[in-house]
């Protein structure tokens, strides 16, 4: 039996990442930025009690549909501490204008905190060092967990909190949709063969994942599909 080369199986394996994924357009595009980069992907999605259970289904789909070596579903219970309307008994708004510095209902308290730091356990656990996540800071809703200090003072968290950088290695989160606006995200998807039909990201989503197409994710949504000049799959109500 031939020797194996040990150095040049290590130079083919794939690194592997943890992409969180609510199976809306932004975290799906995320995954597709993650797989054209060569990482093999898990993916995570978070049950916490969430009103648009849909985008759990969404997630899976679109898991499946870019071949992730895993899918998790973790299970937190934020309605327990409630105060948005997407965990509490509270109608989601329709979409208006905020000023600067106002945070909408939408808003779930510490989400991203909670989510990345589940993420980063997961990550440990099967030997990951990266983290993909969809946050953005153009187009979006004015939720302060998804500026970019935040992600930077997370990432220098985790690499004091971890088992992985005590023995040398450094924990990156990346956030390739950043900096773009809606639109850009959606042609950037197009260009990796996304199918933004399998996504569901309205906040008061129906049990089929139709839209309500009044909610601020509903505008982002069909703001960029018009900017973009690309065609909205998205089914409303």
């Amino acid at each position: 039996m031939p020797k194996v080369n040990k150095k040049t199986v290590k130079n083919t394996m794939k690194k592997k990442c943890i992409v969180l994924l609510s199976g809306g357009l932004d975290s799906t595009t995320c995954l597709a930025v993650a797989k054209a980069e060569g990482y093999e992907c898990y993916t995570m999605a978070v049950d916490y009690g969430q009103r648009h259970k849909s985008e759990l289904m969404a997630a899976q789909r679109v898991s499946t549909h870019f071949d992730a070596k895993a899918h998790k579903v973790i299970k937190i219970d934020l309605r327990a501490i409630g105060g948005s309307a997407l965990t509490d008994d509270i109608d989601v708004p329709e979409h208006c204008d905020v000023e600067e510095n106002d945070i909408p209902i939408t808003y779930v308290p510490a989400r991203n905190t909670i989510f990345l730091s589940i993420a980063l356990g997961y990550a440990e656990s099967i030997g990951a060092n990266d983290m993909f996540i969809g946050v953005n800071a153009v187009d979006y809703s004015g939720y302060p967990d998804c500026r970019p200090e935040f992600i930077e003072s997370f990432e220098k968290m985790a690499n004091l909190a971890t088992k992985a950088q005590v023995e040398g290695q450094k924990v990156t989160i990346h956030t390739p949709l950043l900096n773009i606006t809606k639109a850009e995200i959606i042609k950037l998807g197009k260009r990796l063969n996304v199918d933004y039909g399998i996504t569901v990201s309205c906040y008061n989503a129906d049990e089929l994942g139709r839209a309500c197409g009044e909610c601020d994710s509903c505008h982002y949504r069909k703001q960029g599909f018009e900017q973009a000049e690309v065609k909205d799959p998205t089914r409303y109500v």
